[in-house]
């Protein structure tokens, strides 16, 4: 099992940049750096809600899951 982040697709789609998304939901830069890069291990409810409402998106499109076969 595996689960994609695309949370750089939905940065691109809203011409943000990680620096100005970083500002918006009040997380570190080297956090959702981390994110972005599918590192890591968890995230919070309310982290993945804040990200939602300002990229205005689902979680859906930023999370993807992927059966490897």
């Amino acid at each position: 099992m595996s689960i994609i982040v695309n949370l750089d697709v939905m940065m691109a789609k809203r011409k943000m940049s990680l620096n100005e998304l970083s500002d918006k939901v009040n997380l570190t830069l080297a956090n959702l750096s981390i994110l972005k890069t599918g590192k890591a291990k968890a995230i919070r409810f309310s982290t993945l809600e804040s990200i939602c409402r300002v990229l205005d998106c689902q979680p859906g499109d930023i999370l993807e899951y992927t059966s490897e076969t």
